[in-house]
């Protein structure tokens, strides 16, 4: 019971903080407790040691306190609307010009969620503020302290604009976002890399005893509870393979995962409650994914409506990296539990998989151009001099170049054009 509510929290956790209400809701919670605590503790002691140290900006009457609480709180509201309508803006033009499959890292933007945060928590402490001026006798009570703070406050959102102005204009120039995905699934395949998981054998899954389990509700299967599994498998006394990659669209009863023994139900609703799912394809813990969403800019830069063939080799220049660090890698990630004696094994996309989906976009709209087929032929040519963990993986990239030698003979027209290429091939 405790482990399926640990899975339960890994989940929910796992959606929230993914949230870009998140960061937003958590600050303006923050400042609404400082606005309540300010107010609690502070007395006309307090105002009046402001008052001592610097006059200026102890404000003694109410009307000019009310006036500038609401005249910020307006401004920044409309400075709020302003920004975030921008961003709407600058997103629909991210999914035209480049691929809709961007959006979601762009609008999880933890930069962009901190402003937003900054910004509604800024309001709710200057609403909180203003509120608590009202008359006593003939009187009006002043909290010198809270007023200054939320005047300051809302001049830090001022600098806050000027901040959110940079970024995003820096953030949806396409060479930062492919350098962002780069990054994420470079970093992504270096930490597989350095992870202590290839000294394991991978298990024998073509006897008998293994049973195979199915998944009732159809989904994109994103991550699992890893350390929660080697638990389970300890308990359980029997090994795991989880049969599909991360980011596959599973399709009701279809293979989830499978045992090399026979569970009975509740052992099954545990291990089921480790898989994470979502409605949606994210990028998170994904490199397979980053390398999709790179093609698919390349792709896109090569349409006849855009046609940027310099986006296109740059993309091509990542993707070459990526390539180099993937052929590292195996195809199948095998960890052990504690005392070594159990396995939980994890299914990757193949190599050759992962170069013939993206050579076969690529081969589509570039075949034409000299320049982008001469830039394959280098990446191919490149990742055959390459390390790899599997010798299988050079005979995926000559059958690639030779994919690209037919391409090249049927379709470049320009015979000194043609002949460069192949003889650069062979």
């Amino acid at each position: 019971m405790f482990r399926q509510i640990r899975n339960q929290l890994y989940t929910f956790t796992r959606s929230i903080i993914s949230s870009i209400a998140f960061y937003p809701t958590f600050i303006s919670l923050g400042f609404l407790v400082l606005s309540m605590t300010l107010l609690t503790l502070e007395n006309n002691e307090v105002t009046n040691l402001i008052n001592e140290i610097a006059p200026t900006f102890v404000l003694n009457n109410a009307e000019t306190a009310r006036a500038i609480l609401t005249t910020l709180v307006g401004g920044i509201l409309s400075l709020t609307v302003f920004s975030f309508s921008m961003v709407m803006l600058l997103l629909s033009q991210a999914s035209s010009n480049f691929s809709p499959r961007l959006l979601p890292g762009l609008i999880s933007d933890k930069r962009n969620q901190i402003v937003l945060g900054i910004y509604l928590g800024t309001i709710i402490f200057n609403i909180i503020v203003l509120t608590s001026i009202h008359p006593n006798s003939d009187k009006y009570t002043l909290h010198g302290f809270s007023i200054v703070l939320g005047i300051i406050l809302g001049i830090f959102c001022l600098g806050m604009f000027v901040y959110f102005i940079h970024t995003i204009s820096t953030a949806i120039q396409i060479s930062s976002i492919l350098e962002k995905i780069f990054k994420q699934s470079k970093d992504r395949i270096n930490e597989l890399i350095e992870q202590e998981r290839k000294e394991a054998e991978t298990l024998d899954t073509t006897s008998d005893q293994w049973e195979v389990y199915q998944v009732e509700e159809a989904g994109y299967y994103q991550d699992s509870n890893l350390q929660s599994a080697l638990e389970i498998v300890d308990d359980l006394e029997a090994n795991l393979v989880i049969i599909p990659y991360k980011g596959e669209y599973l399709l009701p009863n279809t293979n989830l995962f499978a045992v090399d023994k026979k569970l009975d139900e509740d052992a099954i609703s545990t291990i089921k409650n480790l898989f994470v799912f979502s409605g949606e394809q994210k990028a998170d813990s994904n490199y397979v994914l980053g390398i999709r969403q790179i093609t698919e800019v390349g792709i896109k830069a090569m349409s006849p409506g855009i046609n940027d063939p310099g986006t296109a080799v740059i993309t091509i220049d990542y993707l070459t990296e990526l390539l180099s660090l993937r052929l590292k890698l195996d195809d199948k990630e095998v960890y052990e539990s504690k005392d070594s004696s159990f396995k939980v094994e994890l299914r990757t996309v193949d190599f050759s998989q992962i170069l013939n989906q993206m050579m076969a976009s690529y081969r589509q709209y570039c075949k034409h151009d000299f320049i982008l087929m001469e830039k394959l032929i280098l990446m191919l040519k490149y990742l055959r001099k390459q390390e790899t963990i599997d010798e299988s993986n050079y005979d995926a990239i000559e059958e690639q170049l030779a994919i690209l030698k037919e391409d090249v003979e049927n379709n470049m027209s320009n015979s000194h054009d043609r002949a460069a290429l192949i003889e650069l091939i062979d």
